[in-house]
């Protein structure tokens, strides 16, 4: 990646920046359907586990986010929406606070070409960051992907929702 001061992905699509501001704030449609909170308002506070098998499915296999506690700080209806990372921990790599105190900036411009959507996730850097690339690959995919796809069919591609395997 040539742009590696912080971690950034981005997409254009042919909606409309509120239209592209609410499916953001619609973090359960293109991100993870198991978040505990809201996502939709300034104040919000909302976590988000990898979990989706059963509880601590991510500690064991060490392969996602245990949890990250998100609170809104900005809101700009059709402009921007900022995530502060309250409290994380990341299970596959040796800093496991390393998204605490970071910033997850949603910017939506638009042009002739349509509505673009940039992502930054200041905190995170190629030359600081231990999950750089693994963080990257997923905010991508989110990104270019999942969120587009919820834009232009209505359904998304988010982490499945927590499935618990306990009898009840």
């Amino acid at each position: 990646m040539q742009d590696t001061e912080y971690l950034t992905a981005a997409m254009t699509v042919d909606r409309s920046p509120e239209q592209v501001f609410a499916a953001v704030t619609d973090v359960r449609g293109w991100w993870n359907e198991n978040l505990i909170g809201h996502s939709a308002a300034l104040q919000d506070e909302f976590v988000f586990t990898d979990d989706t098998g059963y509880a601590g499915e991510t500690v064991r296999a060490k392969k996602g986010i245990r949890f990250a506690r998100f609170h809104i700080t900005e809101f700009v209806p059709g402009r921007r929406v900022v995530w502060h990372v309250v409290d994380s921990d990341l299970t596959f790599v040796d800093d496991r606070d390393e998204w605490t105190d970071t910033r997850v900036i949603f910017d939506i411009t638009a042009d002739a070409q349509g509505t673009t959507l940039r992502l930054t996730h200041e905190g995170l850097s190629a030359e600081e960051s231990a999950c750089f690339e693994a963080c990257s690959r997923g905010w991508t995919f989110f990104v270019t992907t999942s969120l587009p796809q919820l834009l232009t069919t209505g359904t998304g591609r988010p982490i499945a929702s927590y499935r618990s395997t306990a009898a009840g």
